[in-house]
C-alpha cells in the first residue's frame, strides 16, 4: 500500500539504529517519495529539526543525554508546525501519564511496534 500525499519530511530520533532501520522501512513502504532523516538522540533531533524542517518527527523517549520528551517539548515550542509522535520500546507508566510536549495527538506514547497500525495510514490526512 502507497500513498499519494505528496513529498514530506521525516526526522526519525532514536538512539537504535535498529529502529531507526525499522521505522525508516515502515514509512518508506508507504510513502516512498518521502524525505526520511535521522539522528541519534534528543540534541541532535533539536538541530536537524532547525536545520531541516520537518514535516513530521518521530520521538524515541530514552535516550542517552536528553530525553526525547524534552526534545519533543523543545521542538514543538520553537518549531510549533512538525508533527511529532512519541515512541518507546518500553513504557513505564510515569511517562503514560505525562504529556510535557503538549500535544493531543494520542494518550501515551506509542510502543514501536503499533507504528503501522496507528500512524502510518493516519499520516494520509495530515495534507
Amino acid at each position: 500500500m502507497t500513498s499519494n500525499i505528496g513529498t514530506k519530511k521525516l526526522l526519525i530520533v532514536d538512539d537504535s539504529k535498529v529502529s531507526r532501520m525499522i521505522i525508516r522501512a515502515r514509512v518508506q513502504a508507504v510513502y516512498p517519495d518521502w524525505e526520511i532523516l535521522e539522528a541519534c538522540n534528543g540534541a541532535e533531533g533539536i538541530a536537524a529539526a532547525h536545520q531541516y524542517l520537518p514535516d513530521f518527527c518521530t520521538m524515541d523517549i530514552n535516550m542517552p543525554g536528553m530525553l526525547g520528551t524534552e526534545a519533543a517539548e523543545q521542538i514543538l515550542k520553537e518549531l510549533p508546525n512538525i508533527r511529532v509522535v512519541i515512541f518507546s520500546a518500553n513504557i513505564q507508566e510515569t511517562f503514560q501519564e505525562r504529556q510535557p510536549w503538549g500535544q493531543p495527538s494520542s494518550p501515551s506514547p506509542l510502543l514501536k511496534n503499533q507504528l503501522r497500525k496507528h500512524y502510518i495510514t493516519s499520516w494520509d490526512n495530515c495534507g
